[in-house]
């Protein structure tokens, strides 16, 4: 059996007007979940107005577990307390099955319904420190 190096993690962001995208690349797991969360945070809080749309480019991915899965339910849960529309963009046929076989893909995609509640400090019981 050949075993293949692990795909290093990549983050890369564009701003456009009213838009955040953050592509995405490599492994999506417990070690790098984190990282995804706490760098969509701060670009989310960065600068006035927050994006009207959030969206994630999974072009690059090569895997993704649970702890990616809650990633992104919590920058769904950001997104839309500030307003914003979360887009999963070029889902490879990996997190595509995960997202139907948990039946969130509608959840995520959804509009937000409600804008202005979510702030950084705010203790949401899942933390950026338990994701890593």
């Amino acid at each position: 059996m050949t075993h293949l190096p692990p795909s290093e993690f990549t983050l890369a962001v564009r701003h456009e007007t009213a838009t955040l995208t953050v592509m995405i690349g490599g492994e999506l797991d417990y070690g790098t979940s984190g990282d995804l969360l706490n760098e969509v945070s701060q670009q989310l809080t960065a600068g006035q107005p927050p994006p009207a749309d959030v969206r994630l480019d999974f072009r690059e991915l090569t895997y993704i577990d649970s702890s990616g899965l809650t990633a992104l339910l919590m920058i769904h849960r950001r997104t839309s307390a500030l307003g914003a529309t979360l887009h999963l963009d070029n889902r490879p046929a990996r997190l595509e099955r995960m997202l139907h076989l948990t039946d969130v893909l509608d959840h995520l995609t959804a509009p937000p319904t409600r804008a202005g509640g979510w702030q950084p400090e705010e203790d949401d019981g899942l933390t950026e420190a338990g994701m890593t």
